[in-house]
């Protein structure tokens, strides 16, 4: 599995933050519940993106290394399969449980690897992922009570791909629910943050999981597609761009694969004259800037009514002005580091389209680390429908603002977009609230709150953010063969 030296990683003393984790120079690939080396011999690096430094090397997968993967979920899916539901319960039940005694060494990890504070790492990401595991371990020896009247058996190997914003929760979306179906799975975690979906590999060992009933391959997008068009695969589920997705979705066209998609969002957040005003900022503070706007369904688009437009920019401006820029492990950190370089060079070109487009820009006056990927909190005001900026996924921490005077046309503005995800409203009547939620074209809406998840609730878009849901029974549908 790996080489005999191990890097050490000591910390400095935030509390949280505090203790040491081992984690190994190299790791190869997770196949048939065994570490096996690449064919191709070939690894790449993961890296820090709030150093630069190399943290580990981690194995390049080929295509022969995915058909490998494949075939040995193809192998434990017979056994998996037929095992007493209650019994796969129980496997999914001692995950969830060792991924939470293991919680603050894959707080850990998750941070160093991807750059966001460890403080949403320690209190969101990994308690989030274990909560998922537990819903669904005891859905395992119910799917018939949840589909009554209709015979249910699981797809088979489903092949998922998973995104670098929340690495270990989406493995956690994406495993729990095929295995609770008695499907096996091969998960690709993204290239530039394997560490916690491999330590998951290391964990599924430890809770005993028969061989070959979770197979983790890792590489870049040619290790994704072999796993998309490789013909002994009955199911992809995808979570990245929409631009990979609608790849995805031409080349399993002609197959008979079960396909979701979730993909990106461009959502919007809107502030009635009604609303708690101070609310409303945390929240549209919390709907951008959370994991430094590395989330598909951020409020990156800011609708506020026009009598009340000054003292909610006023109020945004000194807000980000508070927000601490740093460290990922230190738990005063409120903005981490960009994913990784060319994210942040993604990033730089949209905030310079913004300015070349006329609009007002203004970022936080904080000074930022020498080393590393960073991107202080922005915000553009005076911005129109046209503008790239408010049509294009940006994917960092950047807010623009727009007014509007009455719900038809905050309504308009809003479902003006190629996405569909999710939304959020602020007001205090509640019959604001439904009408204008019924109207919206979005998948998951907020009413007075942002960024709320919960594994019993779906999750997914409409348009260009995908199709098929993610948590709760309808997430179950996605990995379930009806014969009725």
């Amino acid at each position: 599995m790996a080489t005999k030296n191990k890097n050490t990683f000591e910390f400095a003393p935030a509390p949280e933050s505090t203790g040491h984790i081992q984690l190994r120079d190299q790791y190869d690939l997770f196949i048939g519940g065994k570490w096996i080396k690449p064919k191709s011999g070939k690894y790449f690096k993961t890296i820090n993106p709030a150093t630069e430094k190399q943290i580990a090397t981690v194995a390049d997968a080929s295509e022969k290394d995915v058909d490998l993967a494949v075939k040995a979920a193809r192998k434990a899916f017979k056994g998996w399969s037929q095992l007493p539901a209650r019994e796969r319960g129980k496997y999914l039940f001692r995950l969830a449980r060792l991924i939470q005694e293991k919680a603050r060494e894959l707080a850990v990890i998750e941070s160093l690897d991807g750059g966001k504070p460890i403080r949403e790492s320690r209190d969101i990401d990994i308690p989030l992922a274990a909560a998922h595991f537990f819903y669904h371990a005891g859905w395992a020896d119910k799917l018939d009570y949840a589909f009554p009247n209709r015979s249910v058996e699981p797809l088979g190997v489903a092949g998922q791909i998973i995104p670098w914003n929340f690495p270990l929760l989406m493995a956690a979306w994406k495993l729990a629910p095929a295995l609770a179906c008695g499907n096996t799975v091969v998960l690709k975690p993204a290239e530039t943050t394997p560490l916690t979906a491999l330590k998951l590999a290391e964990i599924i060992e430890e809770a005993g999981f028969p061989e070959g009933v979770v197979n983790i391959v890792t590489g870049a997008g040619k290790t994704g597609a072999a796993i998309v068009n490789h013909p002994d695969v009955n199911k992809i589920a995808f979570t990245g761009s929409t631009e990979v997705g609608k790849l995805i979705q031409r080349a399993t066209a002609a197959s008979d694969k079960k396909l979701t998609l979730e993909l990106g969002g461009k959502a919007a957040n809107i502030i009635f004259e009604d609303a708690a005003i101070n609310q409303a900022v945390e929240g549209v503070i919390n709907g951008i800037y959370f994991n430094q706007g590395h989330v598909c369904c951020a409020g990156s688009r800011l609708f506020v009514q026009e009598s009340v437009f000054d003292e909610v920019t006023t109020k945004l401006k000194a807000r980000i002005e508070n927000l601490v820029v740093g460290d990922p492990l230190d738990k005063n950190t409120d903005i981490g580091a960009i994913n990784s370089k060319g994210q942040l060079e993604t990033i730089n070109k949209y905030l310079e389209i913004g300015k070349d487009e006329g609009l007002e820009m203004f970022q936080s006056s904080c000074a930022v680390p020498k080393k590393g990927f960073w991107c202080k909190p922005t915000i553009f005001t005076g911005a129109a429908q046209s503008n790239r900026i408010v049509q294009e996924e940006i994917f960092g921490p950047v807010l623009a603002v727009q007014t509007f005077r009455t719900i038809s046309e905050v309504v308009q503005k809003a479902n003006n977009t190629p996405y569909g995800l999710s939304a959020g409203v602020w007001t205090d009547k509640g019959s604001k609230i439904f009408n204008l939620t019924s109207q919206l074209r979005a998948g998951v809406i907020w009413a007075n709150t942002f960024n709320k998840f919960d594994p019993t609730s779906p999750f997914g878009g409409y348009k260009e953010s995908g199709f098929g849901r993610e948590g709760g029974i309808h997430g179950l549908e996605a990995y379930l063969k009806f014969n009725d």
